[in-house]
């Protein structure tokens, strides 16, 4: 226990903000189910599907993120009955009210094309909803940095005939901050050579969807499969079926999927329609850095017991020698005397009367 203390200042104490990026990168391999679907966790109440990166009963398996799909009471798919089309809407109703929240009506809001909620722009009312894992995302998801690639070809045994790119264009400057789960981006769609679809000017003319950093969920409109794409992009967005899914055969658009099928048939549809995902993550990394002045009359003189010996200065040869001290350790205590953290030099630090330095301790939370 110290026996010597010197009072830190306001002077002493600096604080600072950093953030710290990783590259995300999630192929279509590991997406579609690499391990033959045993790296794709379904569960009994078939509101949503886990992706892993390794078969999802294996200790090294990391959850990547949750899949599912919903569309809004106003969509003309909620009028079907069949194939879990009330937890459609309940869920859609869900992630709206958390990422969108309530109108002032108290009504839930739906998911918004531009996120001017003050406008009758079109409304997101039938979607797909990817739900990345902390793990990935850290803190938020970094603007600008989001891109989703998806195959629309009409072929179910090829859809990356023809691919377009979701991305969060232009999102450092034109975020929105108008949710209630923090800041999102639009997500703007392009063609495999990055031109906007269906003769539109730029990019921004294009939106397909929502990106909430902080929330690390991304909202992907249905009409990605169909409305926004021209005949020559995609073959008017048709979402084909293998024999296995829940529609069969050339024709059976995304509308007919979303109503006549399974979340997670859905689910199943959309993930292998998934060719690259990427974005990088942000880790905010806070530090108080303390400034340990020791001026050249203080801290001489050790605690140690071991530091006297027989009355006498174990570091001294001499009486007449100046009084010496090696430096191993910083104490950071509370007003009352208790010890809150302990920082250790690399070396031992020599102290006498004819020396002074400052010891940085940084601490990071």
């Amino acid at each position: 226990m110290a026996t010597t203390f010197k009072t830190l200042t306001a002077k002493d104490v600096a604080s600072t903000r950093n953030l710290l990026h990783e590259a995300i990168p999630l192929t279509g391999a590991i997406v579609s189910g690499t391990y033959s679907e045993n790296n794709i966790k379904n569960y009994a109440h078939g509101m949503f599907q886990s992706v892993f990166d390794y078969p999802f009963l294996s200790s090294s398996a990391n959850h990547i993120f949750d899949l599912t799909c919903g569309f809004s009471s106003n969509s003309a798919l909620s009028a079907s009955t069949s194939n879990q089309n009330a937890k459609k809407c309940n869920i859609y109703t869900q992630m709206s009210q958390i990422l969108v929240g309530y109108d002032e009506n108290s009504l839930v809001r739906k998911f918004d094309e531009d996120g001017n909620f003050v406008s009758t722009a079109t409304k997101i009312n039938e979607a797909y909803m990817l739900n990345f894992t902390r793990l990935l995302t850290k803190d938020e998801v970094k603007k600008q940095s989001f891109t989703l690639e998806l195959g629309v070809s009409a072929s179910y045994t090829n859809p990356f005939g023809k691919t377009i790119t979701l991305r969060d264009t232009n999102a450092n400057s034109t975020f929105k901050v108008n949710s209630p789960a923090g800041e999102y981006g639009i997500l703007y769609a392009s063609n495999s050579v990055g031109q906007a679809l269906n003769g539109h000017t730029g990019p921004t003319e294009q939106p397909a969807g929502l990106i909430y950093y902080q929330a690390g969920i991304a909202i992907v409109t249905a009409s990605v499969f169909s409305g926004l794409l021209s005949s020559s992009e995609g073959g008017a967005g048709i979402m084909s079926m293998s024999a296995g899914g829940g529609v069969n055969g050339a024709g059976s658009g995304v509308d007919e999927v979303l109503s006549g099928s399974t979340i997670q048939t859905n689910c199943n549809d959309f993930r292998n329609r998934i060719y690259n995902i990427s974005f990088n993550n942000t880790t905010e990394l806070n530090s108080t850095v303390y400034f340990c002045r020791a001026h050249h009359t203080e801290f001489n003189y050790s605690s140690s017991p071991s530091y006297i010996s027989g009355s006498r200065m174990v570091v001294k040869n001499n009486p007449d020698d100046i009084p010496v001290a090696y430096v191993t350790t910083v104490g950071l205590y509370s007003p009352d005397n208790e010890l809150l953290a302990v920082a250790k030099l690399s070396e031992p630090l020599k102290k006498d009367p004819t020396t002074e330095f400052t010891i940085r301790v940084r601490l990071d939370y």
